[in-house]
């Protein structure tokens, strides 16, 4: 082995000398370190090996391997495009699905599970399903027992309720599946929008003067993430929720997302087999939810004098939950909702009939809005009654608070536009399940979230040209209809205030006439040219 060559690195420390002629000039030099190269030559070649000789080649392949090369990253599993099923498997996996069982429920049978059940969610429906029905207050025999034929949609309570408790935990191979892991998401994202209305329906019924300012303070306060945990665990539910963890010691945003999303979708399954009458009854009954706890009270504000007169049903006593959730209307009702028609339109607005509004531009809104819709009303007299209310419905509408707020705090359109918000994002929800029946949950709320933002509920309505017959107060009329900032927000309220009023007077389907076929929500029908 040769000897290491010697580097030898010199450093001048003294200082700077004058030049002298050259005979009579010194060097200093000093060593101060000496440093060995210690990379190991070459190996020699051989002379007698040519240039492309295997050999040399195996050898130089062998060093080249020797460098680490940077490791490529793939790209994510879901943007890896997987080979269509052929016709035959996607034949059976249609067929087998409980999603296509029910012809006579769409809606439910969309929120059912997109495979059948494996033999481990048959497990933990033996072992836990039990204790969930009782702690919610149903009758623990299964509930294939209940009902006769496939049509009775309490019969699925059980499958529903065990998709409810299934979200989303990482060490559980179970809720991973993916018909178990859609099926949740999909009942959560119904179930927001079902609380959502419930409280809506309750709180405008029971603050028959209340702006809905407060009432959504109020549902906050009931059903914000915060408190879910809470109400969890006052129904002995959190043993099913966190199998492993004390809900007390976790931490809030380890506890909270899960407490939510089971929370939902417990009522999305409650109010696909019972209805709005039985998530009154849990809400109140087995949560044990108080309207008058002084916990969920609004912050005190400065109130207007209301001076107008209230549905003589609402003078006498404070609703309570019961008598919204037993109340059912008459057979001669003039309306789908009478006592929520009578809670949001104050018997005052008779003074408005006869207006120039009336006659003017109410006939006009009516026709756009293809109203009055035909009714088959024994007698006549319901029929015309009906229209004047509904006259009056659609200009409370289009009353802007600016007009008359400051003096009657009821004349504008803030309590129809809160009703009308909720109904209509529970309509959306709705269709989106029964048209998407294999998108999960978190996609089909950000198509919710992209179809009913406020500036495009505003432009529906502008675009049929009803925005011009906003009644504002004559101050900031003329701010409000040359400046788009002040008038679109606007013309969304109107938007949301004549679903209210469809849903008071004709119900659920009127909403979904006015959103998909008058509106078109979805943008599906040509534009005329």
């Amino acid at each position: 082995m040769a000897p290491p060559a010697m580097a030898f690195q010199s450093l001048t420390l003294a200082p700077p000398t004058l030049l002298l002629p050259s005979s009579r000039r010194r060097v200093r030099v000093r060593v101060l370190a000496v440093a060995a190269d210690q990379t190991p030559p070459p190996p020699p070649v051989p002379t007698s090996e040519p240039a492309n000789s295997p050999s040399r080649l195996l050898r130089e392949l062998a060093q080249r391997k020797k460098a680490v090369s940077p490791k490529k990253k793939h790209p994510p599993r879901r943007f890896i495009l997987k080979p269509p099923l052929d016709d035959e498997r996607l034949t059976r996996r249609f067929l087998s699905s409980p999603q296509l069982s029910l012809k006579a429920l769409p809606l439910l049978s969309s929120c059912l599970p997109s495979a059948p059940l494996s033999t481990a969610d048959r497990t933990w429906m033996d072992e836990y399903l039990l204790e969930a029905k009782q702690a919610l207050g149903y009758p623990l025999e299964p509930s294939e027992t209940l009902g006769e034929g496939d049509d009775c949609p309490a019969r699925h309570f059980d499958v529903l309720l065990y998709l409810a408790f299934q979200h989303l935990d990482p060490s559980s191979e179970r809720t991973r599946t993916r018909h178990v892991r859609h099926g949740h998401s999909r009942l959560w994202f119904l179930g927001q929008y079902v609380l959502e209305l419930a409280f809506c329906e309750f709180f405008l019924q029971r603050y028959p003067r209340e702006s809905p300012g407060p009432m959504r303070e109020r549902v906050f306060a009931l059903i914000g993430k915060k408190v879910l945990p809470k109400w969890l665990k006052a129904a002995s539910l959190h043993n099913l929720v966190f199998p492993y963890d004390d809900i007390d010691k976790m931490i809030r945003k380890d506890r909270e997302p899960p407490s939510k999303a089971v929370f939902w979708a417990l009522f999305g399954a409650i109010y696909l087999c019972f209805g709005m009458p039985e998530v009154y009854r849990v809400l109140f009954e087995a949560f044990g939810m108080d309207p008058d706890d002084e916990s969920c009270q609004p912050k005190l504000r400065r109130q207007l004098e209301d001076v107008d007169y209230v549905s003589v049903e609402f003078e006498k006593r404070q609703l309570m939950w019961q008598d919204v959730a037993a109340y059912r209307p008459p057979p001669d009702a003039l309306f789908a909702h009478p006592r929520l028609f009578r809670a949001c339109v104050p018997p005052g607005m008779h003074r408005f009939r006869g207006n120039i509004w009336d006659f003017d531009s109410r006939p006009k809104v009516m026709n756009t809005l293809g109203y009055p819709l035909p009714m088959n009303d024994r007698i006549p007299e319901i029929t015309e009654a009906r229209d004047i209310e509904l006259g009056l419905g659609l200009q409370l509408c289009f009353l802007h608070p600016s007009k008359h707020k400051f003096e009657h705090p009821r004349f504008c359109f803030e309590r129809l536009e809160y009703v009308g918000q909720k109904i209509q994002d529970l309509v959306l929800a709705e269709r989106l399940l029964m048209k998407h029946l294999d998108a999960p949950g978190r996609w089909l709320a950000e198509k919710h979230r992209r179809m009913l933002m406020n500036k495009y509920c505003g432009r529906y309505l502008r675009d049929k040209h009803l925005h011009h017959y906003i009644i504002y107060g004559e101050s900031v009329q003329d701010r409000f209809e040359h400046n788009r900032r002040l008038r679109n927000p606007s013309t969304t309220s109107v938007q949301q205030a004549l679903h209210g009023l469809a849903y008071c007077v004709y119900g659920k389907s009127d909403v979904r006439r006015l959103m998909f076929e008058v509106f078109d929500f979805e943008q599906v029908q040509p534009k005329a040219v």
